[in-house]
C-alpha cells in the first residue's frame, strides 16, 4: 500500500512539467515551465534561479536563490499587454539594451554549472517575492 502511494507521488512529480524552456543570462537562468493544475488546466510557472557565491578558496559556498511567479491562462493576454507596455517605456526612455560583456565571457559549460535543473532539490535558499503572498 505504502509503495503504491510512493509510485503515484513519483509519477505525479515526473509529470509535473508539461513543457519547459530555459533562458541563460549570466549568473541567472529563467525557466518558463508549463504545468498542469489539479483540475487539468495548464499554467505558466516562471522561475528565476540566481547563483550566489560566498567566501573564497576552500570556504566557498554556492547557493541558488529562486523566485517564482505563477501565471494562469486567463491572465496571459493582460500580462503580455502590460509587459509590452513596460518594455516599450524602458526602450523609449533608455533605448535598446546593450548586451553585457559578462554574459559573453561565460561559456556554455559555465552557465550550465550555474544550475542544470529546475527541481527544488538544488535550492538552498528561496526568497519571498511579491506574488508569494497570494494563494495560487
Amino acid at each position: 500500500m505504502e509503495e503504491e502511494k510512493r509510485k503515484i507521488v513519483l509519477e505525479k512529480k515526473s509529470n509535473d512539467i508539461i513543457y519547459s524552456k530555459s533562458i541563460k543570462a549570466g549568473k541567472r537562468i529563467y525557466y518558463l515551465d508549463v504545468k498542469k493544475s489539479r483540475n487539468d488546466d495548464l499554467f505558466l510557472a516562471i522561475t528565476e534561479s540566481k547563483k550566489r557565491v560566498f567566501g573564497a578558496d576552500e570556504n566557498v559556498q554556492v547557493t541558488f536563490e529562486k523566485h517564482k511567479i505563477f501565471l494562469y491562462k486567463e491572465d496571459f493576454k493582460k500580462f503580455m499587454e502590460g509587459m509590452q507596455e513596460v518594455i516599450d517605456f524602458v526602450v523609449a526612455e533608455q533605448g535598446e539594451a546593450e548586451p553585457r560583456s559578462h554574459y559573453d565571457e561565460l561559456s556554455d559549460e559555465e552557465t550550465d554549472s550555474i544550475v542544470d535543473t529546475n527541481e527544488d532539490t538544488v535550492e538552498v535558499e528561496e526568497k519571498k517575492g511579491f506574488f508569494d503572498k497570494f494563494k495560487f
